[in-house]
């Protein structure tokens, strides 16, 4: 009788040590900094509606950024460019899903800013023309009106696709289309001939044009890496607030990658997507914390195509380690920073 007794207790406390086990581990995996009983700081973040930010979108609805001790609160612009410009005239402290192109033109005007990560590398824009207006091949684009948002990287990768193709960018007739509604409804209604522009309103385009559509994808394999940037004085002042942003965004990371269906659910509401459309654009990003050399490589490579087209009065390319905080992400995830320095 003494020895079942024994046997009871020894398999009850096996029993309650694994379940205290799994409950301990599901907090840090929500919160590995435990139940957070500090102080809570505030952090505005200027985001772009585009499915790199992905991981933003993870942190806020998990409660990561809660769980490290942060009350954020989010700001909508249309693109990353118009984000930064919000968080350089005060309205953020955080700019999310600004690329690099809009970094380097900062950077020639010597703005004091600087990028603390990259949290996508994707492929999503797409060069849009109208077979009626006889575009079928690039070389149909000579002379027509081509629309794209000036200073994006939508620009950019334009410009490089039609130097690829033989072709520069001043072959075309550029028109400067703002807003996202614009980007569909100038070349639907015949406004503009063709467009560069991000996805998903490359894909909206084609859907109203039908067969109508001709569609190039312009960026040549080369990514354009989604960042998350503030100004040099606020990273200075808020060294903490940088590692506890990053590692909400480190936890939303391995979200994504542990429950793939989850995260992209998060992205269809934010995004108001079709479950057969998040399959499809979810496959052109990489999402995921890092710094490393490539970075540098592509805004080195932008900033000399801006100079070459005189969209800047710099003639010398800036030294970009100046525009990397290496610091934050070092702490956070260092296998992830692989920048020469």
């Amino acid at each position: 009788m003494k020895t079942n007794l024994r046997k009871r207790i020894v398999i009850t406390a096996i029993v309650v040590i694994i379940v205290v086990s799994l409950f301990l581990s599901l907090l840090f995996y929500l919160n590995p900094l435990g139940v957070y009983a500090g102080k809570v700081e505030s952090v505005s973040v200027a985001y772009s509606p585009f499915e790199s930010v992905a991981l933003f979108w993870i942190a806020e609805d998990q409660h990561f950024f809660s769980g490290n001790g942060l009350n954020i609160t989010s700001h909508r612009y249309d693109t990353g460019a118009g984000a930064l410009g919000g968080m350089l005239n005060g309205e953020a402290d955080i700019a999310v899903g600004t690329n690099e192109f809009p970094l380097v033109g900062r950077a020639l005007d010597q703005a004091r800013i600087r990028t603390i990560g990259s949290i996508s590398k994707s492929e999503f824009i797409y060069l849009v023309g109208r077979r009626d207006l006889g575009i079928e091949n690039v070389s149909d684009l000579k002379g027509k009106r081509v629309g794209t948002t000036f200073g994006t990287i939508a620009h950019f990768y334009l410009g490089r696709f039609l130097s690829l193709n033989g072709m520069k960018i001043q072959d075309v007739t550029l028109v400067d289309v703002k807003t996202p509604a614009e980007w569909v409804n100038a070349i639907v209604d015949g406004e503009i001939d063709a467009i560069a522009t991000a996805q998903p309103y490359a894909n909206s385009i084609q859907d109203r044009l039908g067969v109508n559509a001709i569609v190039w994808s312009v960026q040549n394999h080369q990514p354009l890496y989604t960042q998350v940037i503030s100004a040099d004085e606020w990273i200075t002042e808020h060294p903490g607030l940088v590692i506890k942003f990053l590692k909400s965004l480190a936890q939303a990371e391995e979200f994504a990658n542990d429950y793939p269906g989850e995260a992209k659910a998060i992205v269809r509401k934010h995004m108001n997507f079709t479950e057969e459309y998040i399959e499809t654009v979810w496959n052109q990003n990489q999402f995921g914390l890092s710094l490393d050399q490539s970075l540098i490589l592509a805004m080195e490579g932008e900033a000399r195509w801006m100079i070459s087209n005189n969209l800047t009065n710099q003639t010398v390319i800036p030294n970009f380690l100046n525009y990397v905080y290496l610091q934050g992400l070092d702490s956070v995830k260092p296998e992830s920073v692989d920048i020469t320095r």
